[in-house]
């Protein structure tokens, strides 16, 4: 399945619509953290084929945190290896912090190892996303968690 195999939403559908009544592809705000450029821009790419186009980027941990106190965020999407702050540690600070305590948090690593899904069930990771993915396996990822994009 190709991202042109997705049902799309022209602007013409939208007329109308308030904002609660989008899609929620439309309205579903991300964040993207990885410390490595290329992946980041890779998962924008995705997540934009897919109808998500609210994606905002940060490089490591730290500037994540402040994305999330500054912007609402809808879902975390985050890389688990990362230097200074990996992703579950990330996971912990935001679970820590009642503002965005119940924040989707999917992690994203090349190998989902049983500590790594140990410690992520403890910490209260919202999903688990293996790289390399397909968009369909983003896709239906990101839906297991929100809903229905």
């Amino acid at each position: 399945m190709h991202s042109s195999d997705l049902p799309r939403t022209t602007p013409h559908d939208l007329a109308g619509l308030s904002a609660a009544q989008r899609p929620l592809r439309e309205r579903l705000r991300v964040l993207v953290v990885d410390d490595m450029s290329t992946s980041r821009g890779m998962l924008a790419q995705a997540l934009d084929a897919i109808g998500c186009r609210r994606v905002m980027v940060a490089d490591d941990g730290t500037t994540a945190l402040r994305v999330l106190k500054q912007h609402p965020i809808d879902l975390v999407l985050s890389d688990y290896l990362m230097p200074g702050m990996g992703g579950l540690e990330l996971l912990e600070h935001i679970r820590a912090n009642p503002r965005f305590s119940d924040t989707p948090f999917i992690l994203m690593t090349g190998l989902i190892e049983p500590e790594v899904q140990r410690r992520g069930r403890k910490l209260g990771v919202s999903g688990y996303l293996e790289k390399p993915y397909s968009l369909p396996i983003l896709r239906a990822t990101i839906e297991t968690v929100v809903g229905r994009l």
